[in-house]
C-alpha cells in the first residue's frame, strides 16, 4: 500500500505534467504572463510537498499550509485563465477537479498533522 503523503505527491506529479503540456500551447504573447507563472505555482507545489513528506512538527505543518496557499493561487489564475479562454472547458474542469482532489488530500494530511503533537 502507498502511504498517504506519496500518494498526493504522485497524484500532484500527474497534474502538473498535465498542466504543463496544456501551457505549453498558450499563445506566445500570453507565455511569460500566464502561462510562465502557472508553471511556477505548481512546480512550487511540487517541491512544498516533496519537502513536507521528510520535514517534522512544526515545520512539516507549517510547509503543508504553504502548499494549501500555493493550491489557492493556483486556483486563481486557472480561472482567468480559463475566462481568457486559454483553457477550453473540458481542460479547465479536468485540472480543476485534479487540484480539487489533491486539495482534499491535503486538508486530511493537514488534520492528521495538528492531531499529532508537535
Amino acid at each position: 500500500m502507498i502511504a498517504f503523503p506519496a500518494l498526493i505527491f504522485i497524484l500532484w506529479e500527474r497534474t502538473v505534467a498535465d498542466l504543463l503540456e496544456r501551457t505549453a500551447r498558450f499563445p506566445k504573447s500570453l507565455r511569460f504572463t500566464f502561462a510562465q507563472r502557472v508553471d511556477n505555482l505548481a512546480i512550487d507545489v511540487l517541491e512544498t510537498l516533496a519537502e513536507a513528506q521528510f520535514a517534522r512538527g512544526g515545520r512539516k505543518r507549517e510547509l503543508l499550509a504553504q502548499a494549501d496557499r500555493l493550491l489557492l493561487r493556483l486556483r486563481v489564475i486557472l480561472r482567468l485563465c480559463h475566462t481568457r479562454r486559454l483553457l477550453d472547458g473540458g481542460g479547465y474542469e479536468h485540472l480543476a477537479r485534479g487540484l480539487d482532489e489533491v486539495g482534499r488530500m491535503l486538508g486530511g494530511w493537514r488534520r492528521q498533522q495538528e492531531e499529532t503533537p508537535a
